[in-house]
């Protein structure tokens, strides 16, 4: 087992380009983490990695046991995936992801109450509201807010999330409150998340003819979205957001729904995982689990008016 270790810290080493990061991605500290690469080195008497001051990248040779290393690691994975659907007892690490929200709100609340019934497995949870990418990442889940595009992936929808635009009363007081989709473009500040690919370049909006872009901007954009919130509670500018995010601001005035008649498109909270994740029952039982639980969170949470996309049951592409 201490050498498949060492095969899934190097493998991590490699995609993440540094033994630091590598050793904390599989909860090994710095020293521990060169030692086993060391040793590792030792063992196949080869160096795998060329070392400098600012890099440190493959050798030949490392890119060689790189691939097969991954393939070892696959192969294992399944193997073991199918034995614990014999033994009843999942066991090993689950690697998470979710939006800041959604993971902060809905998910790491739920993570302690899934561990307490399953006691051998673990969960890492990585939270970004950066768009990431499940197989380059190591992933086996990643819960969304949205609406993906990665046909390659299965995807579980959980809910409908409805989006609301919202400001501070001092805001809408200052610059005026807007009456019609029109009166962002230009008049107003729209707090924007923005990243490379982002997909909130624009709002998508409701109107007498149906959904349509709006190409909104403001002064301000950030890659969090919670500091898109704070600007807003701020009185900064307006914001579009999942409703279970700013309920509670809504319920106490700090901010203030505009344009319910021109409310943005419903989005879809979810999680995509690999298809060869079908078969580790511990991806199941957590899918699962969230989906059931997170329905609730929301269903206890969110005051839900006129909102036809959300509805109760969990759909799937599976």
């Amino acid at each position: 087992m201490a050498y498949m270790e060492s095969l899934r810290l190097f493998c991590r080493v490699v995609e993440l380009g540094s033994i630091t990061s590598g050793g904390r991605d599989v909860r090994l500290t710095p020293a521990v983490a060169s030692k086993r690469i060391k040793e590792l080195e030792e063992h196949l008497g080869v160096r795998l990695f060329n070392r400098t001051t600012r890099s440190l990248t493959p050798t030949e040779a490392g890119k060689r046991f790189y691939q097969e290393a991954l393939r070892i690691l696959k192969v294992v994975e399944e193997a073991e995936s199918v034995v614990a659907q014999f033994s009843g007892r999942p066991r090993g690490t689950l690697k998470i992801t979710a939006p800041l929200a959604a993971g902060r709100l809905i998910i790491a609340p739920l993570v302690p109450d899934f561990v307490e019934l399953h006691p051998e497995i673990d969960v890492q949870m990585r939270m970004s509201d950066r768009r990431v990418d499940i197989l380059a990442d190591g992933l086996d889940l990643a819960f969304f807010v949205g609406t993906p595009s990665d046909s390659s992936l299965k995807m579980r929808k959980i809910a409908g999330v409805e989006r609301v635009l919202c400001a501070s009363p001092s805001y809408l007081e200052r610059y005026g409150t807007p009456r019609v989709p029109q009166d962002l473009m230009g008049k107003h500040n729209c707090l924007l998340l923005r990243y490379p690919r982002s997909p909130e370049y624009f709002w998508t909006l409701n109107t007498e003819s149906g959904f349509r872009k709006f190409e909104v901007s403001g002064k301000y954009d950030a890659d969090d979205s919670e500091v898109l919130l704070n600007w807003a509670l701020d009185h900064r500018g307006i914001v579009n957001k999942p409703r279970f995010e700013v309920a509670e601001h809504l319920r106490t005035g700090a901010l203030v729904e505009i344009l319910p008649e021109a409310r943005p498109m419903a989005a879809i909270f979810g999680c995509l995982y690999p298809h060869k994740k079908l078969q580790d029952p511990k991806v199941r039982l957590l899918v699962d689990f969230i989906t059931e639980r997170g329905q609730a969170y929301l269903d206890a949470h969110v005051l839900r008016k006129n909102a036809p996309a959300m509805n109760r049951g969990a759909n799937s592409r599976e």
